[in-house]
């Protein structure tokens, strides 16, 4: 496969970690309670991210990962800041599901920059630490390095949205939310991980893809390097 071609299964997850990231913003509108944890709905779709940025660091490397990395966060952007025209624009008289609408779609600036700094921290973080693990482990524990770099990844993305998001609150309060978080998301990964484990391997098989970064700057934004 030539260094700058895309396979239709890559394209079609990569659409699916887009879509998985921006419906994660979304859903986020809404927090569940299990007994005295509380947390927002997004923790029930982010995961798939994380999974699916495991999937393309193992089977098509750091570069191409990379590159699906940034594409999200700029098609979330755009949806982010178009929903924000969208509220500003007056309603019609006779619709009356402005108020609705604007509790789900309008989003203060400072949420708005926690969580795009915090996806794409955690994300390329996540991708980072996959991508050297794969080559210290010379690929093998396929199982361990996607634990590990979620949970890298993940604590990252919790250290920067947790303080942004919530400035103002108590720190041992977002610690514990950060715990929560963290644990629910990674636990979420672990559950999921024999699918994930077949997922890879088929790809691996399908693609003829098993890319190792022995030969890479691990510079976050040389975005059309792949």
């Amino acid at each position: 496969m030539q260094k700058n071609s895309f396979s239709s299964a890559f394209v079609l997850m990569a659409v699916l970690f887009t879509v998985c990231l921006i419906s994660s913003n979304l859903f986020a509108a809404k927090v569940f309670a299990l007994g005295k944890i509380t947390l927002p709905c997004a923790v029930l779709i982010f995961p798939i991210s994380y999974i699916l940025n495991d999937c393309f660091t193992e089977v098509w490397g750091y570069r191409k990962a990379r590159l699906v990395i940034w594409t999200a966060f700029a098609m979330n952007l755009f949806v982010a800041l178009t929903a924000q025209i969208a509220v500003l624009l007056p309603a019609a008289p006779f619709w009356t599901g402005g108020e609705h609408f604007d509790f789900v779609f309008k989003m203060a600036p400072r949420i708005l920059l926690a969580s795009l700094l915090a996806f794409l921290a955690g994300s390329t973080f996540n991708a980072y630490v996959m991508s050297k693990m794969k080559v210290a482990q010379d690929g093998k524990s396929f199982s361990v390095r996607a634990i590990v770099s979620s949970i890298a990844g993940e604590c990252l993305d919790s250290l920067i949205f947790m303080p942004i998001a919530f400035w103002g609150t108590p720190w041992k309060d977002l610690a514990w939310m950060m715990l929560f978080q963290v644990t629910f998301k990674v636990l979420y990964e672990i559950i999921i991980l024999p699918v994930t484990t077949r997922v890879v391997r088929k790809l691996k098989e399908v693609e003829e893809e098993d890319v190792y970064d022995r030969d890479i700057h691990y510079n976050p934004f040389k975005i059309f390097d792949y």
